[in-house]
């Protein structure tokens, strides 16, 4: 059973920080990369960040370097994305993906999905 699951959403004021998680399936680590995206009521979803389950290797969408981070720890088989500095503009649902290939950047191309997590940043 392939399966993703996310943690750690919620209400946080501006300036704030949260940490996603995205527990990942044994059969999911076939994937090649792991990464974030978001989708904001009314809007398309949006890449955030991938990492490389193999290597660690990552990239951010603009909107959030310096920011968020990404990191991945294999023996827990998850995935986390550590948010600092959050503004308003980061209110989302986000998802954590998964894809076979190496450094993939749209929705597209991950094959795995969670169910997302709500994020509320509140000004």
């Amino acid at each position: 059973q392939v399966s993703l699951v996310e943690y750690g959403g919620g209400l946080v004021q501006a300036g704030g920080s949260l940490r996603l998680s995205c527990a990942v399936s044994a059969r999911t680590l076939s994937s090649s990369t792991l990464g974030w995206f978001r989708q904001a009521p009314g809007k398309e979803r949006e890449f955030v960040a991938h990492i490389s389950w193999t290597d660690g290797g990552t990239n951010y969408a603009d909107s959030v370097k310096g920011r968020f981070s990404i990191s991945r720890d294999k023996a827990k088989n998850t995935v986390y994305l550590q948010m600092n500095s959050l503004k308003p503009e980061d209110t989302a649902v986000y998802y954590c993906a998964a894809a076979v290939r190496e450094s993939v950047w749209i929705p597209p191309e991950y094959e795995y999905w969670g169910q997302g997590t709500q994020v509320t940043v509140a000004s």
